[in-house]
């Protein structure tokens, strides 16, 4: 299949596979007579665990890494692939930490203001952002 197939059945555009392709995470089959990149079931199986691995927040570095356990099983423990999950829950966990602050912040700018017609030369949270880190925490 070309890349335009590629791209329908895995969910990702042919943009996107050029840019993994050049990371080295997926790779065409072959070439076309043509020169176009022609690719398998299993090239289709991998755009779609980088997909999928993509869609749950890992990085590059870490989806070449699952690529490379999942390329070479019985070289790897379980344990290579539920470290770097575990990680990125801490990871998860702590950006929900900081948007749950920055909710607190949203909100506590949003009840001070009144939100009427009034100038907004007097608009609380202009003041606010014009204000130090302090004075929105």
């Amino acid at each position: 299949m070309k890349i335009g197939e590629l791209s329908k059945k895995s969910g990702l555009s042919a943009h996107t596979l050029r840019f993994y392709e050049k990371q080295g995470l997926i790779k065409a089959s072959g070439r076309s007579e043509s020169n176009y990149r022609i690719y398998n079931s299993d090239d289709l199986g991998t755009a779609r665990f980088v997909k999928r691995s993509r869609d749950m927040g890992f990085s590059l570095d870490e989806v070449e890494t699952f690529l490379s356990i999942r390329a070479d099983k019985p070289a790897h423990i379980c344990a290579d692939a539920k470290n770097i999950t575990e990680l990125k829950i801490t990871e998860v966990e702590q950006k929900i930490a900081e948007l749950q602050q920055m909710l607190v912040a949203l909100h506590k700018l949003s009840d001070a203001c009144c939100g009427g017609k009034e100038s907004a030369e007097l608009c609380s949270i202009i003041d606010a952002l014009e204000e130090n880190e302090g004075a929105l925490a």
